[in-house]
């Protein structure tokens, strides 16, 4: 009953899902930061663990449901010549969702408040419902991944478990980055973006790598932290050069 603990290939196959499910989830982060950081700094905290939940939650249901989730990739009817699925049309529908909010919410963060006055924060409840949204299109994604390389029902559900719980403490650190520095947050909403069109070009029948989508986003962000590196030195030298000019006019 025991005999998997000691069958290297089912460790091998549960840290390798583990892994991908984490990197599955960082388009599910930074949605859930950018979106909790509308919210005020005592709810934040609150909406980031419930959204992580709620995405636990529906990659457990839809990992129990697995005939169904086979039974989504049988034609529904067809669009430009493309048979459309029940999986290509929560994929079309979510990217296309995800890429009118992310637009909205680039087009927010471009807008300066007027008159110094702050924009309202959001409502705790909306912005539940929208995280909620999007988890069910990424728990599909990410349930037919583990589908994909592990066959045993048991380790799916563990390696799901522990890469939500790896991404819950994850979160709270990478959503406070986002917040102080705005360059990130707008380079996190272009991901998004770009993560829109993925999910809709993929709904339409078009696969995309996604390694080469990830390698893109991890050399991104690589080029602003250097950018955020450099713009800290260099503001910490005009500081100095500011103090050295003031002191001879004080003595």
């Amino acid at each position: 009953m025991l005999a998997w603990v000691s069958d290297p290939q089912i460790w091998i196959g549960f840290f390798t899902l583990v892994a991908l499910e984490i990197v599955l989830g960082i388009d599910n982060i930074i949605f859930i930061s950018i979106l909790a950081g509308k919210l005020p700094p005592e709810q934040r905290d609150r909406a980031r663990v419930l959204g992580l939940g709620a995405a636990l939650v529906s990659r457990l249901l839809l990992l129990l449901a697995l005939s169904w989730v086979v039974q989504l990739t049988e034609p529904l009817f067809a669009l430009f010549g493309h048979e459309i699925s029940g999986r290509d049309l929560i994929l079309l529908l979510g990217g296309l969702f995800l890429l009118a909010k992310s637009v909205t919410e680039i087009g927010h963060t471009m807008d300066a408040p007027k008159d110094g006055k702050k924009v309202s924060a959001a409502s705790f409840p909306s912005v539940i419902a929208q995280i909620m949204v999007l988890d069910i299109v990424f728990s599909l994604d990410s349930v037919i991944t583990a589908v994909g390389m592990v066959s045993q029902l048991g380790i799916m559900i563990a390696a799901v478990v522990v890469s939500v719980l790896v991404m819950l403490f994850a979160s709270g650190p990478i959503s406070r980055f986002v917040d102080r520095h705005p360059s990130i947050k707008m380079l996190a909403l272009a991901f998004l973006v770009l993560i829109g069109m993925v999910l809709v070009a993929e709904g339409l029948g078009q696969h995309i790598e996604k390694g080469y989508i990830y390698f893109a986003m991890a050399f991104s962000v690589i080029v602003e932290l250097l950018n955020i590196r450099v713009r800290s030195r260099h503001a910490k030298r005009q500081t100095a050069d500011q103090t050295e000019e003031a002191t001879p006019t004080m003595k």
